[in-house]
């Protein structure tokens, strides 16, 4: 009787390596749902973020809602909160297909068996260099409610020149050469990890971190459009989280970032304008 060789399991494996993917892409998913709950539910906030949005005015027209808050050190470590987690859910979404490509590059390498947790360790790096923006941030809305142009209520420029200037500024970026590097290293996750990777748990999170580094260099100045729209106005927020998603997923509309960068200027003139002659 002629026994036949038992084949190789490899269903095992391919089954490990899809759990791996599944793992991870549940996991982004749900932190994009925690941070878009939060941010939404306004935690921590006078008023929801729905609730703002409903309220919401023209561009730059004063809008004092209540009195100004407080700022102390909770006060900031609030407010700091609110833009991270709001950045999280905006900018993760957009960054899914370079941890999914992360995920699959650690799994054909000799570290295949911690590809998850690298994975995560990643995405830990790129969120990392969206903390240093929102830092900046909730200095720069205390500064700006500080001198008056802003509301602290509603968190919203009320001046028309500097709305409209801030546009122009955002329009000019999006022009910028290096507006147009950072966006390059965004769309190409592939050569950007065959470039910058680096072995073990902080190679990972430096990866990631130099991924975020180069995301915030193509997208600081259109979340710099939340003050002129709203930080909290929702509208704002999923128009330009559709918008970064847009910019990073079409390498091909390579058009789109300078027609948006003409419209800015464009509508930012306007308003400058509108705001100026309103004055006489």
């Amino acid at each position: 009787m002629t026994s036949h060789p038992t084949p190789p399991r490899i269903g095992a494996v391919e089954r490990l390596m899809r759990r791996e993917r599944v793992i991870v892409l549940s996991g982004v998913s749900l932190i994009v749902l925690i941070s878009a709950w939060y941010t939404i539910a306004g935690v921590g906030m006078n008023m929801t973020a729905a609730e703002m949005t409903r309220m919401a005015g023209p561009i730059g027209e004063p809008m004092q809602m209540g009195a100004t808050p407080l700022w102390d050190l909770q006060y900031a470590i609030l407010i700091f909160l609110m833009w991270w987690v709001m950045m999280i859910a905006m900018m993760t979404p957009s960054a899914a297909p370079a941890v999914l490509l992360y995920t699959a590059i650690k799994r054909a390498g000799p570290e295949k068996d911690k590809a998850a947790r690298f994975s995560f360790c990643f995405l830990a790096g790129y969120l990392t260099a969206w903390a240093f923006f929102s830092l900046v941030a909730t200095g720069l809305q205390w500064g700006l409610e500080g001198i008056g142009l802003s509301d602290g209520p509603m968190m919203t420029i009320q001046s028309k020149a500097f709305a409209g200037t801030v546009l122009i500024a955002a329009g000019a970026y999006q022009l910028s050469d290096l507006k147009t590097a950072c966006l390059r290293h965004c769309q190409s996750p592939a050569r950007f990890i065959a470039d910058h990777h680096r072995p073990g748990t902080f190679g990972a999170f430096r990866t990631g971190a130099l991924h975020g580094l180069y995301c915030l260099g193509c997208c600081w100045a259109l979340m710099a459009l939340l003050f002129v729209g709203g930080i909290m106005n929702l509208y704002w927020i999923a128009g330009i989280a559709i918008y970064v998603a847009l910019e990073k997923l079409l390498p091909g509309a390579r058009w789109l970032p300078a027609l948006t960068g003409f419209v800015l200027i464009a509508a930012g003139t306007w308003i400058v304008l509108d705001g100026v002659l309103g004055n006489f």
